[in-house]
């Protein structure tokens, strides 16, 4: 579900949660490379798409687990606690989370929306790809790339397609 692309010899690209750039890092976190990255806009303001996969990991978890925490969050995405610590101080400044004294993690109004945005695309996507053919593994790492991009306009006129034909 949460969108890291394989970039090949065992590297991936995610998006660093200090920068608004896509960090080309190997499985030991080693950073081996920059390139350019987006800054993506969310129901009233303007995300990264770090953020989004950081508050659609916190409701995908939340509807799982009875409490979410970084370390849960650090496992879900195969990051060091100490990466994922610093985006939650950036969700947390940005008031997308709340955090309590216990350590759980709990989404704001504004982080709910865009992490049910973000989950809410991501799940239509999918199943339009796979509806045309695509092949459910590629639909899936596919929508996780379009999600973030895609506007307001184009994704409520493919929801409108695919709900019309799917009746």
């Amino acid at each position: 579900m949460i969108c890291r692309r394989m970039t090949g010899a065992g590297k991936f690209l995610i998006e660093d949660p200090l920068l608004p750039c896509y960090t080309e890092v190997d499985s030991n976190d080693t950073i081996t490379g920059l390139s350019a990255g987006l800054k993506t806009k969310g129901p009233t303001m303007h995300t990264t798409e770090s953020a989004e996969n950081y508050l659609e990991t916190i409701l995908i978890l939340s509807r799982r687990l009875p409490v979410v925490r970084s370390v849960d969050i650090a496992n879900e995405l195969g990051f060091k606690k100490s990466s994922v610590s610093i985006a939650m101080k950036n969700l947390r400044e940005n008031r997308h989370i709340t955090v309590t004294e216990a350590g759980f993690i709990y989404l704001t109004e504004s982080g709910r929306q865009i992490a049910e945005m973000i989950y809410e695309r991501h799940e239509l996507l999918s199943a339009w790809l796979v509806m045309l053919g695509v092949p459910e593994a590629v639909a899936a790492e596919d929508a996780c790339r379009i999600e973030h991009v895609i506007s307001a306009e184009s994704f409520q006129a493919i929801k409108k397609h695919v709900k019309g034909t799917a009746h």
